[in-house]
């Protein structure tokens, strides 16, 4: 006979379960974490966060690594974050990676090679950008990152926007998950077109400094501070002005890449 107030076992484990999701969707919707931030944001201790991360590390979902500092280092170590692994994204709405590689890989050989690939990129975020470009252009000009943000959230990409480490100089839009990360793995043009498309948006020129393609915990894009008329489409003012940079943000896109 159970003790009174004695839980069984197979609840016991669900509530394990479900508490070990949380933390796992909480390093997928915030980026790599300490184990301080984790407790935080869950109202768990730190011993018990702990105890879940070595578990979900045990399985091969998150992974341990020293937080990469922007800018000038302070005295000490850097802290340890928890990052979550290829295994692990491919827990959160991965499916179908293998038929859009293969469908991409179908357009490159059989529709003229990379710029096919690139002119698709395009009109895939092109058929997205609606709702995006409403959210933005009802925003104010200091809240534009954060309302693009918004809209990545809606769509799965899990993003915030934050001053940068110097906020004179401009913003980071982080996007801590990518639905299409295995994929632009392999196809670098999904990156691009969506870098050409923020720069499009926002009317300033933007620069890609890490992607979780690439390997990195978080697709981070800074964008400075600008003074650019409000975005519209090509043919008005801003749209004009995006036009212009296209080709430097794209360049952008496939520099600097630091891991967040």
């Amino acid at each position: 006979m159970k003790n009174v107030g004695e839980a069984p076992q197979e609840e016991l484990a669900t509530g394990e379960r479900s508490t070990r999701n949380r933390v796992a969707r909480s390093v997928l919707n915030h980026g790599p974490s300490t184990v301080s931030e984790l407790a935080q944001r869950l109202g768990l201790t730190q011993a018990a966060v702990r105890r879940h991360l070595d578990a979900l590390a045990g399985d091969g979902i998150v992974e341990a690594r020293e937080r990469r500092v922007y800018g000038a280092r302070t005295r000490g170590r850097p802290a340890k974050v928890f990052a979550l692994t290829d295994c692990g994204r491919d827990a959160f709405d991965q499916s179908y990676d293998k038929l859009a590689v293969d469908a991409l890989r179908w357009i490159g050989e059989q529709e003229g090679g990379d710029e096919a690939i690139a002119a698709f990129a395009r009109a895939r975020i092109a058929a997205q950008a609606g709702a995006y470009r409403t959210a933005v252009e009802a925003a104010a000009p200091e809240e534009r990152a954060r309302a693009l943000a918004r809209a990545l959230t809606a769509d799965g990409y899990s993003a915030t926007a934050r001053s940068a480490p110097h906020p004179q100089q401009g913003e980071q839009l982080c996007q801590h998950h990518c639905p299409v990360a295995h994929a632009a793995e392999r196809f670098p043009q999904l990156c691009e077109a969506e870098t050409e498309f923020f720069a499009e948006l926002l009317g300033t020129h933007v620069q890609r400094l890490a992607t979780i393609a690439h390997g990195d915990g978080v697709c981070t894009t800074f964008i400075p501070k600008s003074s650019t008329a409000p975005t519209g489409p090509a043919g008005t003012e801003a749209g004009k002005t995006s036009l212009h940079i296209r080709n430097e943000s794209a360049s952008a896109s496939t520099a600097g890449r630091n891991p967040a």
